[in-house]
């Protein structure tokens, strides 16, 4: 159920149902909607309260109960994970939309899923779920750290020896990848020709970036040193 006929912000009135949909089995029935308003005013209130508990803890806690609430007709794995985003931008935790944590979880969605249900299966024990939400958060920032790592070398790289644009491409991608064919660069760099993309790839050998095995067209770039 999408647009107008799920009702758009807001509460259910019906009964919903979370379902398989590989299997169509009823994964979990979520609280009545006669309950909803009263569960979300709660959680909302929890949410607002001073509270002692770690801000990491309170977005993970804040996602999971929305969930379960699943107040909404649709679109509530999607609210719960804003939700989550909207709790640590208030605690100070800006990530400069540098990545969103559904990321982590569209790796192993199955992971995430289990994550949420066992929850339930240990009468409502967060403890689970906490460490799997906190673990992909950690994941993330030190994957979002290392990316900036990357990206600071192979700008200064490019300045020191005054590499192109399409050549600071192949280095960045060099940079994440162990390997790169020239069809590698031709994705990168659309519309320019095959012989200059070689080009570039030969002055960056000459000045000792790259190397390269193979011959023709099956050759292979990497970084040297």
């Amino acid at each position: 159920m999408r647009g107008g006929q799920a009702a758009p912000g807001q509460y259910r009135k019906v009964q919903n149902l979370v379902v398989n949909s590989a299997t169509g089995q009823t994964i979990y029935t979520p609280p009545s909607a006669h309950d909803v308003p009263a569960l979300m005013a709660e959680m909302v209130a929890w949410l607002n309260g001073p509270g002692q508990t770690h801000p990491v803890l309170v977005s993970g806690v804040a996602q999971f109960q929305l969930v379960h609430i699943h107040p909404f007709l649709d679109g509530n794995g999607r609210t719960s994970r804003l939700l989550s985003t909207l709790c640590l931008y208030r605690a100070g935790y800006d990530f400069k939309r540098l990545f969103t944590i559904s990321e982590f979880y569209d790796r192993n969605r199955s992971a995430f899923y289990a994550a949420i249900q066992g929850v339930r299966e240990h009468g409502m024990d967060m403890t689970g779920w906490l460490e799997y939400f906190a673990n992909g958060l950690a994941t993330q920032l030190q994957e979002v750290s290392e990316r900036g790592k990357k990206a600071m070398k192979a700008d200064l790289i490019a300045r020191q020896h005054e590499l192109n644009e399409r050549q600071t491409k192949a280095l960045r991608f060099l940079l994440d990848h162990a390997e790169m064919h020239i069809r590698d660069m031709e994705g990168m760099c659309p519309g320019v020709n095959r012989r200059s993309l070689q080009r570039d790839l030969q002055r960056m050998e000459d000045l000792g970036l790259i190397g390269r095995k193979g011959a023709a067209r099956q050759s292979l770039y990497m970084l040297k040193g």
